[in-house]
């Protein structure tokens, strides 16, 4: 049994568009999406107890213990599995909270990875994913670990091929919430969803918008600004500055350039104007746990 593991990925999320095509019966809107994983991580350490409690070694400010995904996913987990172990965890956060880069999702299957491991439970990805789907919809996309195109509530996930990126982000000062966003009046729910051959070539999956993107600049101009920002620095060293969107919903802006340099130099432009909080990011081919958390030893 694996006792301890420190610095543990969780790796963040973008949505590279986001239509919204529909609502169920129950109120939860139906998306079509494309999500790219991105270097930009979490950390956390993980230590396996053998008196079963689920116990955060640090607090994650404005979030209670009993509301932290992290520590939710590990106490799921056990309860499902009838685990008796349990574990301290101790996250580091380095993505920004209610930015719409998935951050408390990824934390949480970060935490069911390594723990299906840790435990020696055995679980395949799929029952996993499941499990985390109970936990948020974007969980089960970290659970499995790659960029895919994503509908229903984002949890039927195909796989896709992406071409290696670099993105420059910026972080408003504004923590979006994500139910107020979806029940806006004037949200449009009957896009129509971008079809799935001939996503992974070139720029197509930036041919489409994320429909959450004009409820939140109306809303914050927090995000307004970072948008217009991203995109006159984008105009500045000569990328194109319509595929500045948002990410999920809200409030982090993002722009895919051409390569390091080009992004540096976007992100020199955008943060020496604003002051936001800026990252520069590069896509990941798979989370570094997707094949380590179900026994593969490459890891």
């Amino acid at each position: 049994m694996i006792v301890e593991l420190r610095h543990l990925p969780a790796p963040a999320k973008l949505n590279l568009f986001l239509h919204v095509v529909g609502r169920r019966a129950d109120g939860y809107h139906l998306l079509a999406t494309v999500f790219d994983l991105i270097d930009l991580c979490d950390r956390l350490n993980l230590r396996v107890r053998a008196d079963g409690v689920v116990s955060r070694s640090r607090p994650v400010p404005g979030v209670g213990a009993d509301a932290d995904l992290a520590v939710r996913a590990a106490r799921l987990l056990a309860a499902e599995s009838g685990c008796r172990l349990g574990v301290d965890i101790d996250l580091q956060k380095v993505i920004p909270m209610g930015g719409g880069l998935g951050g408390g999702s990824s934390d949480a299957a970060t935490v069911l990875l390594a723990l299906n491991r840790m435990w020696e439970l055995n679980w395949p990805r799929e029952r996993l994913a499941a499990l985390g789907l109970r936990l948020g919809a974007d969980v089960p996309i970290f659970v499995h670990g790659r960029a895919a195109y994503a509908t229903g509530v984002g949890e039927r996930l195909r796989p896709i091929t992406l071409a290696p990126r670099v993105y420059v982000l910026a972080a408003p000062a504004v923590n979006v919430p994500t139910s107020a966003v979806f029940g806006a009046p004037e949200l449009t729910r009957n896009s129509k969803p971008l079809k799935i051959s001939g996503l992974s070539r070139g720029n197509q999956v930036f041919r489409g918008r994320n429909d959450l993107q004009s409820v939140v600049v109306a809303r914050y101009p927090e995000v307004a600004e970072a948008l217009d920002g991203l995109r006159q620095a984008a105009r500045e060293v000569g990328c194109d500055p319509r595929a500045a969107r948002m990410t999920g919903s809200g409030a982090c802006v993002f722009l895919p350039v051409d390569g390091e340099l080009q992004a540096h130099r976007v992100r020199d432009r955008f943060f020496g104007r604003t002051g936001t909080r800026t990252f520069v990011a590069r896509s990941i081919a798979a989370h570094p746990l997707r094949d380590w958390a179900f026994g593969s030893p490459g890891q």
